[in-house]
C-alpha cells in the first residue's frame, strides 16, 4: 500500500511544454494562416519557442519570418481564424510527453492534489486535456480567465492552487519556461523546470529550483524540495 505522503500539497503543472507537446498543431495552425495569406510555412524549431507567449505572437512571427507586414498578423479578424482553426485541430497531433499519465497517476496515489495552471484560455486547455484523456487527473484547470492576474504573477499560481482546494504556503510549480519561474518565485513556491519544453533561453538560467530532463523525474526532485521544507521548518522551531 502506498503511504498517502503528499497529503497536504498541491502540485501545479504549466500545460503547454510541460504536460503536452503541443507544438505540432499550434505550428500547423500557424501555417495554415500564412499559407491562406500567401506566405510561407514557418518550421517547427523556429516558432515553438514562442508558444508560451501565446497565438498572437505566434502570428506576428510567422509574418515576420516570411517578410511581410505585422499589421495584418494583428487584426482580429486573423485572430479569429486561428482561434476557429486551433479548436478543431487541437490534438491531431498533440501528446502528453513520455511518463505524463504514469506520474499524475502515482502523485494522486500519493495524495497530491494537482492543478492546470496555464496561460492558455481555459475553455482551450480543458478541450485540449479532455480529448487526451487528462482532465480526470486534475482537481482544476485554471486558464488566465479565471486567475486575477496572468503569469508571471504569482497570483495565478496562488489562485489556482485556492481553486484546487489546496493551500499555496504547501505547493510546487512545474514548469518549463520564464512566466513559470517568475510567478513560482512571485507566489514564494519551490519551482521544478522542465528541460524538454518551449523555453526561448536557456533553462538554466531561468532560476528553477530544480530542472528535470524527463517527467518521470518529477517524484523525486518533489521529494527533494518537501525534504528540504520539513528541515527548513524543523530548524527554525
Amino acid at each position: 500500500m502506498t503511504d498517502r505522503d503528499l497529503e497536504g500539497w498541491t502540485i501545479a503543472f504549466d500545460l503547454d511544454g510541460t504536460l503536452v507537446d503541443s507544438a505540432p498543431d499550434l505550428v500547423g495552425t500557424l501555417n495554415r494562416m500564412l499559407v491562406e495569406e500567401g506566405l510561407p510555412p514557418v518550421p517547427m524549431s523556429s516558432a515553438q519557442t514562442l508558444i508560451g507567449s501565446g497565438a498572437r505572437a505566434l502570428l506576428v512571427h510567422g509574418f515576420e519570418a516570411a517578410g511581410a507586414p505585422v499589421e495584418r498578423a494583428k487584426s482580429e479578424e486573423l485572430f479569429e481564424r486561428f482561434l476557429i482553426d486551433y479548436t478543431a485541430h487541437i490534438a491531431d497531433g498533440s501528446r502528453p510527453f513520455d511518463g505524463v499519465v504514469e506520474t499524475l497517476e502515482r502523485l494522486k496515489t500519493r495524495g497530491a492534489i494537482l492543478v492546470v495552471a496555464t496561460n492558455k484560455r481555459s475553455d482551450l486547455s480543458e478541450l485540449l486535456l479532455d480529448k487526451l484523456d487528462l482532465t480526470r487527473h486534475f482537481a482544476a484547470v485554471v486558464g488566465p480567465d479565471r486567475v486575477s492576474a496572468r503569469k508571471p504573477s504569482g497570483a495565478h499560481l496562488k489562485d489556482a492552487v485556492l481553486k484546487a482546494g489546496g493551500d499555496p504556503a504547501r505547493a510546487v510549480m512545474v514548469g518549463d519556461a520564464a512566466p513559470d519561474a517568475e510567478a513560482a518565485k512571485d507566489a514564494g513556491m519551490p519551482c521544478i523546470l522542465t528541460t524538454f519544453g518551449y523555453t526561448p533561453v536557456p533553462v538554466e538560467s531561468l532560476g528553477g529550483d530544480v530542472l528535470i530532463d524527463a517527467f518521470e523525474d518529477i517524484e523525486e526532485a518533489i521529494d527533494g524540495l518537501l525534504a528540504d521544507f520539513y528541515v527548513s521548518r524543523a530548524l527554525k522551531i
